[in-house]
């Protein structure tokens, strides 16, 4: 036997993929390696230790001991040697010197240093750590199966230490190799992308699938397609105009029905409110207090912002708070000149050791000054949601949030919730939900190389908002309210709740008239002269545009063609009239189809080169405040599966700063841009004061934020 303990070099450009099964014993490493070795029509590497140990034991009942590891361990790596020989494309190693070693210090606390170091210099692709969840085969070979979870806690910790890429299989055979197999391929595909594979587990075990990455690394080389603006979408020409009468009639229609649905309110409220104080940041950061005044900086800077907030500082519903706490901390507050104290002010509202307002949720700061109390935005949708998203004396609301921030939420929700209930007869389910991380995107630099931190791995930042189409997907509610955390009111709530409530009952009008045609359509009671009717509908109430083609049609495609028109979520949105606000705004869209329909589009979509779409988006009228109501389920009461309506060709490539370097980042379709872009979509006129977001911590001196 030559005694070599170096694998074999691989040359050629054709690299054999190796993966080592590894873990304890009886856990199926013999079994899945010659099932991968059929499946990919290949060699597989049997256990050289098996066929030793037999012999010395049938010869005359001799056990394993400390000197026959490295016998063992050269018998193993010729084996090996030989069969990547033969290999085609992959070789699957029934076990490896990594498992030789372990059980050498498992079993004897020692371990060879030649196998020692061969062991942790052998290199594998990938290991299939293989787990315990397998009955325990005895033969003459085997024993001690009460030890099992103590040997393979040693095993992985092995992996672990030496940096090895791995990952744990489970489940019967059947189970393991379908496993194995996507596993295996993708990891195929990973290498051909230039990922490594401690790179591959890393996107594994952040459950994001590859095709996903390999489109937002298209993205991020070819670039997104802008939209296709065919013009703004109008009054009566897109926009539905409702009068008040109307809206007081839809919002009566609604409350007569809601008993029939189950309703829920949808609030993304995700992220620390750090944009807010962008601002006062920024000062901070500037402002040199033994050597500049505060009026000197401002027109410096031209910062009206930070005028604006000084010469509202009393009206703030957290002044009173944070001036007392500043009193506490200085015993001289009085004899402070005026400069001092709005310096020292703004600096306890931002510090991490006081108010940290800046990396506080939104929903969690105080927005609103009562008689009594200050509120936050929590408490304000909540209270909205009794308002509007109830029915048959239960209310459901839904909040989006980051992890970190669950337990504020629910320390709000918990105080305030069992008077809600008791003052308006209202059983409150209150539900959260984090953005998946699976929905989280790869960071580029500007070469379009991933971006890799301080340790090497691979970053990746948060999908934005449209990853909130996967939150959304999981509510089961017939009607769903969606409307942002900072976009309340402390006054007219039950005005802007009628107009909430209109919305909906114009959603359950359409929707009443669509399932009605649906079931028709499955019970085959459409008839030829019915088309036109339908077709009326579709175009004049929808807003759906039929193609020319479709006249061309069999009855029969006709049919099918309604259905896959009809058979779809629908959303009602509220419009504002634009008043300079940034943010989206309704547009008639043509995607590559040559299909036009209304969409919500972000300036950022529109191609700016082009005269003709700027032209059209400089010539909306109308601005998106997200005040959307939603119907998820079909006529049959079965949920959509929302994740099938998102146009994923769209999307938004950002830059952002991490570890101090410039990197871009792609943003999913926004939740009511491309999340919804195959939705029914009815874009309807409403009042401004439907409209108050918070997107400034100066906003909250607005009428609609401040005690009438």
């Amino acid at each position: 036997m030559e005694e070599n303990l170096k694998q074999l070099q691989q040359t050629g450009t054709i690299q054999i993929i190796k993966i080592a099964l590894f873990g304890p014993e009886s856990t199926g490493k013999t079994t899945l390696a010659k099932q991968l070795a059929e499946y990919y029509k290949t060699e597989w590497v049997p256990e050289f230790a098996r066929d030793y140990l037999q012999e010395k034991w049938d010869e005359n009942h001799g056990i394993c001991n400390v000197s026959d590891m490295l016998p063992i361990a050269y018998g193993q790596t010729k084996l090996e040697n030989e069969r990547l020989l033969s290999a085609n494309k992959y070789l699957f190693c029934d076990t490896n010197l990594m498992v030789t070693k372990v059980f050498s210090e498992v079993y004897y606390d020692y371990c060879d240093p030649l196998l020692d170091q061969a062991a942790l210099t052998h290199e594998y692709d990938l290991f299939f750590l293989t787990d315990i969840d397998v009955p325990w085969e005895k033969d003459d070979l085997r024993d001690s199966p009460e030890e099992r979870e103590s040997v393979f806690a040693v095993f992985k910790q092995a992996l672990i230490d030496n940096k090895k890429p791995f990952i744990t299989l489970s489940g019967d055979k059947d189970l393991r190799l379908n496993k194995a197999i996507s596993i295996i391929d993708d990891l195929t595909e990973a290498r051909k992308m230039g990922f490594s594979s401690v790179d591959f587990v890393q996107i594994y075990e952040k459950e994001i699938p590859l095709k996903n990455i390999k489109k937002q690394l298209n993205f991020f080389r070819n670039g997104i397609a802008k939209s296709n603006l065919v013009g703004p979408a109008t009054l009566l020409n897109g926009i539905l105009k409702v009068s008040e009468s109307d809206f007081k009639e839809k919002a009566t229609f609604f409350d007569k029905n809601k008993s029939n649905f189950k309703l829920e309110k949808f609030v993304p409220a995700s992220g620390a409110a750090s944009r807010m104080f962008k601002f006062l940041i920024a000062f901070l950061n500037d402002f040199d207090i033994e050597n500049e005044s505060i009026n000197a900086y401002i027109n410096k800077k031209k910062d009206t912002e930070l005028s604006i907030f000084i010469v509202g500082l009393e009206k703030f519903p957290f002044f009173k708070t944070i001036d007392k706490k500043l009193r506490e901390e200085f015993s001289d507050f009085e004899s402070l000149d005026k400069d001092s104290k709005n310096y020292y002010f703004i600096k306890l509202l931002l510090a991490k050791d006081f108010f940290d307002f800046a990396n506080k949720p939104k929903g969690a700061l105080p927005f609103h000054k009562y008689q009594k109390r200050i509120v936050t935005p929590v408490e304000e949708h909540l209270h909205e949601c009794i308002y509007y998203a109830s029915s048959n004396n239960s209310s459901n609301m839904h909040f989006t949030v980051s992890e970190a921030h669950l337990g504020q939420f629910e320390t709000i929700i918990n105080a305030i919730k069992s008077e809600a209930e008791r003052k308006s007869e209202t059983a409150i389910n209150v539900s959260y939900s984090y953005q998946n991380k699976n929905t989280d995107t790869i960071a580029v630099d500007f070469e379009n190389n991933p971006f890799r931190d301080e340790n090497g791995r691979l970053f990746f930042r948060p999908g934005g908002h449209g990853a909130l189409i996967e939150n959304l997907n999981q509510l089961d509610a017939d009607i769903v309210f969606i409307k942002n955390i900072d976009n309340v009111i402390q006054n007219n709530i039950e005005k802007t709740a009628r107009y909430k409530k209109a919305l909906a009952g114009i959603l359950m009008e359409l929707q009443e008239q669509i399932f009605k045609y649906l079931h028709a359509i499955d019970t085959k009671e459409i008839q030829e002269e019915s088309i036109d009717e339908i077709l009326l509908f579709l175009e004049e109430k929808l807003n759906i545009r039929i193609p020319f083609d479709f006249y061309k049609l069999s009855f029969e495609n006709k049919i099918i063609e309604i259905k896959s028109l009809l058979d779809k979520p629908i959303r009602v949105c509220g419009m504002v009239k634009n008043e300079g606000e940034a943010g989206g705004g309704p547009f008639w869209v043509k995607d590559d189809e040559g299909t036009i329909s209304l969409q919500i589009v972000e300036s950022s979509q529109v191609d700016l080169s082009d005269e003709n779409q700027k032209n059209i988006l400089n010539a909306s009228t109308y601005f998106n405040p997200v005040d959307l109501v939603c119907g998820i389920k079909n006529y049959k009461k079965e949920k959509f599966d929302l994740t099938q309506f998102v146009d994923h060709n769209s999307g938004f490539i950002v830059e952002k700063t991490t570890f101090g370097r410039a990197v871009k980042s792609y943003e999913l379709p926004g939740l009511w841009n491309g999340a919804m872009a195959n939705w029914i979509t009815i874009f309807v006129q409403v009042p401004l004061i439907t409209f108050n977001p918070v997107k400034s911590v100066n906003d909250l001196l607005k009428s609609a934020h401040q005690p009438q």
